[in-house]
């Protein structure tokens, strides 16, 4: 029995038919790519992912900006800076960042390694499909970025009333950003093309 492929955007069946090298298959329903001939390197991916895990606790844990005002010394944390926002009466903008920059990059890794430990260790997760899915929405919504540079404006702006210094947990963001850029620019249709591979799970 030939194996099947089913596109991730309409959903339509199709039946796996080898590629030349470099060759990619396209849904004849949307014209959506199903799947290339393209090897597919899970180790590098996997350990991509765990470490923005880490860089991730990092940039969070620890202030994103210290500055001395008047010979006091204050530290400001990712939270802060969030919930001085929502003090400030702009509970909607508090709210948008909290996803961004906080929640939608960690939902993205913890994704991609619910994927990636399974699919190296030769099975297909159980809730593949819907994961995968959820990745594709998720990548345009990460903006750690913008917070990156909203930040280092503020810092400027601020270093001629405090003598302002940046902390570990902005150096974290900036390996952050970096990363995150590396793991959303994986193609997703080459997990795909290796969970068709894979068994199926139980």
């Amino acid at each position: 029995m030939e194996s099947l492929v089913i596109c991730e955007c309409c959903d339509a069946a199709h039946r796996r038919t080898p590629l030349k090298p470099g060759g990619i298959a396209r849904c004849r329903r949307c014209g959506a790519e199903l799947y290339r001939n393209r090897p597919v390197d899970l180790d590098t991916m996997l350990a991509l992912t765990l470490t923005g895990l880490i860089v991730f606790v990092v940039a969070n844990t620890y202030p994103v900006i210290e500055m001395e005002v008047g010979g006091q010394r204050n530290s400001v944390l990712l939270w802060d800076a969030i919930l001085a926002t929502y003090d400030a009466g702009t509970g909607t903008v508090a709210i948008i960042a909290a996803l961004s920059i906080f929640l939608l990059p960690l939902l993205q890794m913890l994704s991609f390694a619910y994927v990636l430990i399974p699919l190296r260790a030769g099975r297909v997760p159980t809730h593949f499909v819907k994961v995968m899915h959820a990745l594709r929405a998720m990548q345009p919504w990460s903006m750690v970025e913008v917070f990156l540079i909203g930040v280092l404006v503020s810092a400027i702006k601020l270093s001629s009333d405090a003598d302002i210094s940046l902390g570990m947990g902005m150096w974290g963001f900036a390996l952050l950003t970096y990363l995150l850029t590396i793991v959303t620019a994986f193609d997703l249709h080459e997990l795909w093309d290796v969970a068709s591979r894979r068994r199926r799970p139980a």
